[in-house]
């Protein structure tokens, strides 16, 4: 059976085979939305499908919305052919839940996708029909963190986003230019109100959206390439708003078993595949049970009522406490640990790294002991309780196949974020003391181990894609396991603990540096140095952390 409209005909087929279905008039759906369209969503990937759409579809069934949502792709175009066109913009949602059972379900809110390709003039034509239109509510966005930097590790403009200052809105390439020239026609069409909502794991998303988008509309309007009403349009809170948001939700990439499942269900080209930015995508994904979305309450035009499953409006405050808890505290940071250290010591799962002892006890400390006593109450959820669920259920979920090379991903984009704001509240509390951090500098060690792609056995391995990986080995270049550190080797490894865009602070300046550098030396001497170092850190962190709880 296909996935597609014409296989959701036989919707007892579906249904037979365990499957959920929509319950609501699809056809109709589509109708009102692609008439009346409220909610378009930037990033077609894992994370929209497995919750954004998921949520909107539940709401559909249930008769609270009338209309669903419509997804455009901002970097991998092939994914709207290959995955949502191909299959007439359904997907299927594969929850794997930690008690072992299984949950397949047929999304269809999804009522249209698009490429943010100025190439593909239809597209991009539509695109802007689409903000042309009075019922446009909100714009939301998935594009990861490095998706709102406009300039490279030297602080120099990336050439696409300086190329898009010179030439303005009608010609933008960029991914944030082309948003700020489809905002530029909502503009144009009546100066009508939006809500432009990050939903990016970064602290302050809602902020580092605004400044990129402001960026643009300020070169613009300097150089005289837009109206000068844009740029008061833009900064009007009245008219365009930048809510902060929250978002919890674990989406690994598609697995092969899972597409097996389905093919044995008798569904028809379920095999995931590479797409040629070396990103894998499948007409289905798989992903937790567990999800949370807590949004600022903060749109202009209205807004749909999208409360409930997993979705939570909320002041800026209860947001921002949210979001730090969660990316500072309680799940990210423990990501990051175990994807750098999963690496070193020959890990393909997250869940079997739960198993190691000082894996296992590594994140309690960073979570129970270093963590929470900086982490505020964010009132709708509790840290303690968000913690014991992360450390206890979701990471040790043996049916989530998520490793530790995709948390990998882009790790210089996010340690200042997932550990640099914890530093930032001892440096600044009466309470706590900075030399009582050892388990975050030990993360910061085993990054920079990580970096040399050798590991614990000896053996090289693949780094993981990042924006700064270039620059980050050469500086770390002539770093040889087994080999002393010299001072120029010292003087190398300072440049980068000094870097506050890394780590969020300068490490000298915080005092943290030294202890950083001597877990490293250690973990250089030499195969099974790595293992050594945690199990030390390991027992003496876990004889504080049994004495605290």
């Amino acid at each position: 059976m296909r996935l597609d409209q014409q296989g959701l005909l036989n919707s007892g087929w579906w249904k037979e085979a365990g499957y959920d279905v929509p319950e609501y008039d699809r056809g109709q759906m589509k109708e009102r939305t692609k008439e009346n369209p409220y909610w378009i969503h930037f990033g077609a990937g894992n994370i929209f499908r497995a919750f954004l759409a998921h949520a909107v579809q539940k709401l559909l069934n249930k008769g609270l919305l009338d209309r669903g949502l419509i997804v455009a792709a901002g970097y991998n175009y092939e994914m709207i052919d290959r995955v949502y066109r191909a299959h007439d913009d359904y997907t299927i949602l594969v929850t794997l839940k930690a008690d072992g059972s299984i949950e397949k379900t047929v999304i269809g809110s999804i009522a249209e996708s698009l490429t943010l390709d100025t190439d593909n003039g239809m597209d991009f034509r539509r695109l802007k029909s689409i903000f042309e239109k009075d019922s446009l509510q909100m714009a939301s966005f998935t594009i990861t963190e490095k998706g709102y930097c406009l300039t490279d590790e030297k602080g120099d403009y990336i050439p696409d986003v300086a190329e898009d200052f010179r030439v303005g809105p009608e010609k933008a390439d960029s991914y944030i230019g082309k948003i700020v020239s489809l905002l530029y026609t909502r503009f144009q069409s009546g100066e009508k109100p939006i809500a432009l909502v990050s939903m990016d794991n970064c602290s302050r998303n809602g902020e580092k959206l605004q400044q990129a988008v402001n960026e643009y509309v300020v070169e613009w309007t300097e150089r005289g390439l837009a109206a000068p009403g844009f740029l008061e349009y833009i900064n009007n809170p009245a008219r365009v708003s930048f809510p902060w948001t929250m978002i919890d939700k674990i989406t690994p990439r598609p697995d092969a078993s899972i597409g097996k499942m389905l093919e044995k269900d008798g569904v028809e080209e379920m095999t995931p595949f590479a797409m040629s930015m070396h990103s894998y995508a499948a007409p289905f994904v798989n992903a937790e049970e567990s999800g949370y979305l807590v949004i600022e309450d903060c749109f202009p035009n209205g807004r749909a009522r999208l409360e409930g499953e997993g979705i939570y409006f909320a002041g800026r405050a209860t947001v921002e406490k949210s979001e730090r808890m969660k990316v500072c505290t309680c799940l990210n940071p423990l990501h990051t640990a175990l994807a750098v250290f999963g690496c070193l010591l020959g890990y393909d799962r997250i869940s079997d790294e739960m198993k190691d002892r000082e894996l296992h006890n590594l994140i309690c400390d960073i979570g129970y002991r270093e963590g929470l006593p900086a982490a505020e109450h964010p009132g709708i959820i509790n840290p303690a309780e968000f913690l014991d669920s992360v450390i206890n259920i979701r990471f040790p979920n043996p049916f989530m196949p998520d490793t530790p090379q995709r948390i990998a991903t882009d790790t210089s984009q996010k340690l200042a974020v997932r550990f640099g704001e914890t530093i930032k509240a001892y440096l600044e509390s009466d309470m706590l003391n900075i030399r009582d951090l050892k388990s975050i500098p030990l993360v910061f060690a085993g990054w920079l181990r990580y970096l040399i792609g050798i590991d614990d056995c000896g053996q090289p391995f693949e780094l993981s894609p990042d924006p700064l990986l270039d620059m980050l080995q050469e500086r770390i270049s002539g770093l040889h396991l087994g080999k002393q550190l010299g001072a120029e080797e010292e003087e190398r490894l300072k440049t980068l603990l000094e870097d506050d865009k890394i780590f969020g602070v300068n490490l000298y300046e915080a005092g943290m540096a030294e202890k950083v550098i001597e877990y490293y030396k250690e973990m250089m001497v030499g195969p099974g140095a790595v293992r050594g170092v945690l199990e030390r850190i390991s027992a003496s962190s876990c004889c504080v952390f049994k004495e605290r709880i």
